[in-house]
């Protein structure tokens, strides 16, 4: 995608959508370390249902790890892997409080030493509670880059320093929450809603999905 496509790219999503915000709840950066670790092969509005109540009673890693392993598991069972993820969410609340005095440190590279925290958690983390400019490559920006030609790519770490390098300025601290929010409701895995994307013309995708009635019409004339 060519310089100027990738600006107006950007300043469409920006436009139709100019304050982003991530979709799990959270009330400070210890809550959203846990929330996007539980996230993993969930759904957020999953991991909100499990974490409503348990976030009432839990702020902090020492909360936490009082809480226990069991305790936490009765909060998140409805989530996949809620055993492992469990285990990290005490591990990662112990090494908090042993390591960086119960606060969640503003470093991708020591979130990532975090029990049950990978680049993709630790890069939220630093966006959405600290205002870095990261790029979160989630399996919905793994697929709008690549689909759209924005920043293609092998692997989610490819994909994000493309984007990395290829996203301006004004819309870096954003771009991940647009992607995102773009490939879950509009650029969806199976059937992209082409018919309604505000992007478009600007996408390498071909064919462009057409809308159900129009595709029902055509099957029906072949018919």
């Amino acid at each position: 995608m060519k310089k100027a496509d990738i600006v107006e790219f950007y300043a469409r999503l920006a436009a139709d959508n100019p304050h982003p915000e991530t979709e799990l709840a959270a009330g400070n950066p210890f809550q959203l370390v846990v929330a996007v670790a539980l996230s993993a092969q969930a759904t957020d509005v999953g991991v909100n249902k499990a974490t409503r109540v348990l976030f009432e009673e839990v702020k902090t890693p020492a909360q936490m790890v009082a809480l226990g392993e069991e305790g936490l598991k009765q909060h998140i069972r409805t989530i996949g892997l809620f055993n492992t993820k469990a285990k990290n969410v005490i591990a990662l609340s112990e090494r908090l409080i042993a390591e960086y005095g119960g606060e969640v440190p503003a470093d991708r590279n020591a979130l990532e030493t975090l029990p049950g925290v990978g680049r993709k958690t630790a890069n939220v983390v630093m966006n959405v509670a600290f205002g870095a400019e990261t790029f979160a490559v989630d399996t919905h920006i793994f697929r709008v880059g690549n689909r759209t030609g924005l920043a293609r790519g092998k692997t989610p770490l490819a994909v994000e320093l493309k984007l990395d390098k290829a996203t301006p300025a004004p819309f870096r601290l954003h771009a991940h929450h647009w992607l995102i929010l773009h490939g879950r409701y509009v650029c969806k895995a199976r059937r992209p809603e082409c018919w309604r994307c505000i992007v478009a013309d600007l996408c390498a995708y071909k064919p462009k999905t057409p809308p159900p009635a129009a595709a029902s019409g055509k099957a029906a004339v072949a018919a």
